[in-house]
């Protein structure tokens, strides 16, 4: 299958979805998720495919959402068509629907984050059942669309890191919980096909009703539910009267520039690298 945001392959038992829009640092145009949601499919129906590796291409995980370049907006534009409630199905099954059916894959997932990991970036990492990271990697959570942040680290952290809106660093990600092993960048690569492979070493049937059974406990505790409905409130955010969500001219959000400014020393109380 040709594929042109991703590119899509299998290595001794790994299928490996790798995000192929370095030009744009791997942001998540609507094509991008289709061919993601894709490669997926060809991975389920694959019995040599045991565990499915996600990564981006140029040292960049993802930087989020395509906000607006002219071939995301194109393809973006054609799935919205007249707008109205075909707007919302479509904006929930890119925000939300394919996230979800991400997460439940029957076969074990995992993220191999480099460079990047923002907003859009941290749900589809989140999305996956393992996270292993370069030691300079850089994840920034904030509220979106798919909120399991405050799964993902517990409600305090998510609290603090939401409100200030600024980058952690690998370690911190992996001391809120988020990440399960921060590794030398030069090492990153081979230490996470080296654990997909001794995973795909394991019962097929096994390894599903293993991840079946701990999404039961997590679901058992309203995950599920609590992210369609978060959904809801961003929609409202949104369309709410007066309200601004972007930078004027810029392919950029309003709190992922504070965090921006925050790493050049531009906010109180920090200095260039905070």
């Amino acid at each position: 299958m040709a594929f042109e945001d991703i590119l899509y392959a299998v290595d001794a038992g790994v299928g490996v979805i790798t995000l192929n829009r370095p030009r744009y640092r791997n942001a998540q145009s609507w094509r991008m998720l289709d061919e993601i949601d894709a490669a997926f499919d060809l991975a389920r129906k694959d019995p040599d495919v045991r565990v499915v590796l996600v990564r981006g291409a140029g040292g960049v995980f993802s930087t989020g959402h395509d906000l607006g370049t002219p071939e995301g907006a194109e393809y973006r534009a054609a799935k919205i068509g007249p707008g109205g409630i075909q707007h919302y199905d479509a904006f929930k099954k890119y925000n939300l629907d394919l996230l979800l059916k991400w997460r439940n894959f029957e076969k074990p997932t995992v993220a191999m984050v480099e460079g990047y990991c923002i907003y859009a970036g941290w749900m589809l990492a989140a999305a996956m059942d393992v996270v292993f990271a370069a030691e300079d990697a850089q994840f920034l959570p904030g509220f979106v669309e798919y909120m399991s942040i405050p799964w993902d680290i517990g409600v305090r952290r998510a609290k603090e890191l939401c409100f200030e809106s600024r980058f952690i660093t690998a370690q911190e990600a992996a001391d809120a919980g988020f990440v399960n092993r921060v590794l030398p960048a030069a090492s990153l690569e081979s230490e996470t096909f080296a654990w997909a492979r001794r995973v795909a070493e394991n019962d097929p049937g096994y390894l599903r009703f293993a991840k079946l059974q701990m999404n039961k406990a997590q679901d058992a505790q309203g995950f599920s539910r609590a992210v369609e409905d978060s959904l809801g409130d961003y929609v409202a955010m949104m369309w709410m009267p007066g309200n601004q969500m972007r930078m004027d001219g810029e392919r950029r959000l309003l709190t992922v520039d504070l965090a921006v400014r925050g790493r050049k020393g531009e906010r109180h109380g920090l200095t260039p690298g905070s």
